[in-house]
């Protein structure tokens, strides 16, 4: 920011100069017309005692226009000394009164209505965080510049509960909600959060909200899982092990928690078992595969207005879901045509996958801060389907708004 300021100065010294600089003028204006009027009075002082003598007799009328001729050059080689400096005469309160309020008004209105908080975290988020306590600074910050930001209210609220912060991450996802709409994922993750800020006490808000994201989206994984755990507590083993068979067939392959899953499961079943029951088991289905292939490339209008080593994010988003991309590739203005592809295995979170939205927005953009969320250039497409096979073709050709 100390460029910033820095040239915010100059620019505000050199307006000031406009106020000033005719003001000092004027200052100098006002000495010359004090001197002339001087040596006019000298002058008609000078006329009255040459008039005084010739009357005594002791000046001659030729002497006497001898003197009057002398004095009249003497005035004229007075007045023309000062003459090429002499300008307009401005008058003195009203310059330094703007000169005074134009620093400070100007000040009060960029605090008021600018962005040096927005600058500022634009450039922190073009560098990696050293910590978390730092990435949730930055992300507390962003949401006090943005309050209207759904993915930065969802990022924080994520980062609160990775910090074990439950009621502050259950206040964000609210907000989150209230911003972006009844999601299933935003909807899913609120009644997590609540369900351990309240120690781990079920409720009717929490049966309301998975229910609720359940009923939006069948698949919603965290919704899946806390109802699997609240049925395994209950003594509702059936429950949880349909909830978390469920669960366990959106799942990738390759998720860390599908182990801890199956654990559950089979300790479910046992404990069904044991009670006297029977585990009425279903076919498993596995998820359906996204694999979107898309061909990004940049309009000619904007070739002259990009930067080779500008960076270039392609992503889809959920139509009907959480603002926070489902899977990301990054490449540069240079690489521009490119031809990518977006899988499962590129989602930001494992809960977050293309194979769990039906429908998806691709998004291409340039952004020379580094950075996903914002951005100069941009390409969207229409919804498409999530599980569609055929290559698609984005064109990055509106600004960034």
């Amino acid at each position: 920011m100390i460029d910033f300021w820095l040239a915010t100065s100059l620019l505000l010294l050199v307006a000031l100069s406009f106020l000033l600089i005719p003001l000092v003028r004027g200052r100098r204006a006002q000495r010359e017309e004090d001197r002339t009027a001087l040596n006019v009075a000298l002058y008609q002082e000078r006329l009255t005692e040459l008039q005084q003598q010739q009357a005594e007799g002791v000046l001659s009328t030729a002497q006497m226009d001898s003197g009057r001729a002398e004095a009249a050059r003497e005035l004229l080689a007075d007045t023309e000394e000062g003459a090429a400096e002499r300008v307009a005469r401005l008058g003195k309160p009203l310059p330094v009164l703007v000169a005074v309020l134009v620093p400070v008004v100007g000040l009060a209105l960029y605090l008021h209505f600018g962005a040096s908080d927005k600058v500022e975290l634009t450039r922190e988020f073009s560098q990696p965080p050293g910590s978390l306590a730092q990435m949730t600074d930055r992300l507390e910050r962003a949401v006090k510049a943005q309050p209207d930001s759904a993915q930065s209210l969802y990022f924080l609220a994520r980062t609160y509960m990775a910090q074990d912060r439950p009621a502050d991450a259950a206040r964000m996802f609210e907000r989150a909600v209230a911003v972006a709409g009844r999601q299933a994922e935003l909807l899913g993750q609120w009644a997590q959060a609540l369900y351990f800020a309240g120690n781990k006490a079920w409720t009717p808000q929490i049966q309301g909200l998975a229910d609720e994201a359940l009923k939006i989206d069948p698949n919603e994984v965290t919704s899946l899982g806390l109802k699997g755990i609240n049925a395994f507590e209950s003594r509702h083993f059936q429950e949880a092990v349909d909830y978390w068979k469920r669960l366990l067939a959106v799942l990738p392959p390759t998720d860390p928690s599908r182990s801890a899953l199956e654990g559950g499961i089979a300790q479910a079943r046992d404990r069904l078992v044991k009670s006297g029951g029977q585990v009425q088991d279903e076919p498993l289905l596995a998820a359906p595969a996204a694999h979107l292939k898309v061909r990004v490339t940049l309009s000619d209008a904007l070739r002259s207005r990009v930067q080779p080593g500008d960076t270039v994010f392609v992503f889809a988003r959920a139509v009907s879901g959480p603002p926070a991309p489902l899977a990301v590739k990054r490449v540069k203005v240079a690489d521009l045509p490119v031809e990518v592809e977006l899988t499962d295995a590129d989602a930001m979170m494992p809960e977050l996958k293309l194979s769990n939205f039906p429908e998806v927005q691709l998004v291409a953009r340039v952004s020379r801060a580094g950075q996903p969320t914002a951005g100069e250039w941009i390409g969207r497409s229409p919804p498409l389907p999530s599980n569609v096979t055929a290559r698609q073709a984005l064109t990055i050709d509106s600004p960034d708004q």
